[in-house]
């Protein structure tokens, strides 16, 4: 499932609002851009004057130096205004692109989990990176030079109409060129675009996906068939390519001749209408000349169509993550307690086909709760549903008699709270990664938390200490301190149910063993659900809950399932016999 894709109006709304915000800037650009043009157009007039002053013979030394002079001084403003114009279209670009980047990443960090995990790394991948790049050209550039483009060309054919409105007509000659290649062009660009920006997501995905389970890949023998799915995207990415391509080869010939032909028409137009008495030389002269320096406009408009087809596709895109609905909407209702309780939990990724079947469970406040089972028995997603990251197909799963999928993300973390095997450090120090589950915390409670996870040790060894920079780019660490890591910042979070799914095992089985009572013992008052293979969790548990094929078999004691000798005393017998 790939993330919406917003419609026309949703972009145009969007790049509106963007522009709209920095009016007074843009306004700037453009005056700026609008005074270098009118600069430029000294020349061709003035040229055109001297012209026919020299053919009735009225030109002079002095007025022909005179003209000279001002047509330097028309130059040098021009340059001038073109370095002051450049520089705040370069500063008003960076400007908007921040804050689209910024809006970007408040969408990202917003999207529901489950909606991540269903699309895939790849589109959301590409969207943050490869349609961010696209748009950036676009957003720096694009829009101020074609606001600037438009407003050149306007003023150009406004001063070629004042020189001589009958020469003047035959610099129209290339618009039905112009306009019919771009109704054509348009109308095909917009499919094309995203057919090859989709294809980036794909081909990013599978690759990364292949080499992020390289070792699986290898051990199942399944290099050709990854390889043909790799394959397979490649000639995606190269077929929506040439689509593009195609498009463009088709319609830039047609531009170019469309604002070329009325240079020619013009001067032989106006060759004409001179032997007719109709206009001077120096009037030909002058809208041949204007009609030169149209091309430049009229060209940049052009080649930044392309370009902005690309950019508005990429936006639409980036657009489309903040488009993603809620997958939980808040009811204002405020959680009595801290009890946790499932009833009759269902659940399936795809319809029809449950992974969970009817899962009733009641845990007590402050109970330690083992859930155990052998793999793809359902304890990770029943361990999701029961931090309500995934709301139940059926049923339901709730906090103080709310369910979860009615409290916000922010509230619901304060009462339950997932620790996996997966971990992530990220860039920054070792602070900075601790206080993303605390922003207000202190040093003192940072260095609480670490000794809590046996984490202070090597902490306290590195030269910065908590303003060691880890991550990429700074101090890599081993899984286990990743581990760690993740662990205090679960425990700055201070949520009142806690779920550890396989949360040590990256961890060797001594130092996990160890941490584990650490965090049992800090964490009297809690309510822990613990989902391991590693049984000596369970022995330590109030209670133990067996999980199979996506049912809840057993409940009790270690005790009381042992002497029951069903499913539990075989996993334990299993495990202590190894």
């Amino acid at each position: 499932m790939l993330l919406p894709i917003a419609d026309t109006a949703d972009v145009r709304r969007t790049g509106a609002r963007l522009i709209g915000s920095h009016r007074l800037e843009l306004a700037v650009v453009v005056g700026l851009h609008t005074l270098a043009a009118l600069a430029g157009l000294v020349g061709p007039l003035l040229i055109g004057s001297m012209v026919d002053a020299i053919t009735r013979g009225t030109a002079t030394e002095t007025s022909l130096l005179q003209a000279a002079s001002v047509l330097l001084a028309a130059v040098l403003a021009q340059t001038v205004l073109i370095r002051f114009a450049q520089l705040r279209s370069m500063v008003l670009g960076e400007t908007v692109f921040a804050r689209l980047r910024e809006e970007l990443m408040t969408a990202v960090g917003r999207l529901p989990l489950a909606t991540v995990e269903r699309a895939g790394t790849g589109d959301l991948l590409s969207r943050t990176t490869n349609d961010v790049e696209s748009i950036a050209q676009t957003v720096r550039f694009g829009v101020p030079r074609v606001l600037v483009a438009l407003v050149t060309a306007l003023l150009t054919v406004g001063a070629a109409f004042l020189t001589n409105a009958l020469i003047a007509l035959a610099m129209l000659v290339g618009v039905p060129l112009i306009v019919v290649g771009a109704r054509w062009y348009l109308k095909r660009a917009g499919t094309g675009y995203q057919r090859q920006l989709a294809s980036f997501a794909v081909l990013s995905g599978t690759v990364t996906e292949t080499v992020e389970a390289a070792r699986t890949v290898e051990a199942l023998g399944l290099a050709p068939v990854r390889r043909e799915e790799v394959d397979a995207a490649i000639r995606e990415r190269r077929d929506s390519e040439l689509q593009t391509l195609r498009l463009r080869s088709l319609f830039f010939p047609v531009t170019d001749l469309g604002f070329l032909l009325p240079v020619v028409v013009v001067v032989a137009w106006g060759g004409y209408l001179v032997d007719r008495g109709g206009a001077t030389i120096g009037d030909v002269t002058a809208v041949a000349l204007i009609a030169t320096q149209l091309v430049r406009p009229i060209e940049e408009l052009i080649l930044w169509m392309d370009e902005i087809q690309i950019g508005t596709t990429a936006l639409s895109r980036i657009v489309g993550v903040g488009q993603v609905p809620p997958d939980r909407t808040a009811t204002g209702q405020t959680p009595a307690d801290e009890h946790v309780a499932a009833v009759g939990v269902r659940y399936s990724y795809r319809e029809g086909h449950d992974v969970l079947h009817g899962v009733d469970l009641d845990l007590a406040v402050g109970e330690r709760l083992a859930i155990v089972g052998p793999t793809g028995s359902g304890k990770s997603t029943l361990a999701r549903l029961l931090t309500g990251i995934d709301g139940p197909t059926g049923g339901s799963v709730s906090v103080g008699g709310v369910r979860l999928v009615d409290l916000p993300v922010e509230e619901l973390r304060s009462h339950v709270a997932l620790v996996t095997q997966e971990h992530h450090v990220f860039v920054g120090t070792v602070a900075e990664n601790l206080r993303l589950a605390r922003p207000a915390a202190t040093d003192d409670d940072l260095v609480e938390a670490l000794r809590v996870v046996d984490a202070w040790p090597w902490v306290a060894a590195l030269p910065h200490r908590l303003d060691e920079r880890v991550g990429s780019g700074g101090l890599v660490l081993t899984p286990a301190q990743s581990q760690q890591l993740a662990l205090g910042r679960l425990l700055l979070l201070d949520p009142a149910t806690l779920v550890l799914d396989e949360a040590t095992s990256l961890i060797d089985p001594g130092a996990a063993r160890d941490l584990e009572r650490t965090i049992n013992a800090v964490l009297r008052g809690r309510t822990v659900v613990a989902i391991a293979h590693r049984l000596h969790t369970s022995r330590d548990a109030d209670r133990v809950a067996v999980m199979q094929a996506g049912r809840l078999v057993e409940i009790g004691t270690h005790d009381e399932l042992m002497a029951l000798g069903g499913a539990y005393a075989v996993l334990w017998r299993s495990w202590n016999s190894r």
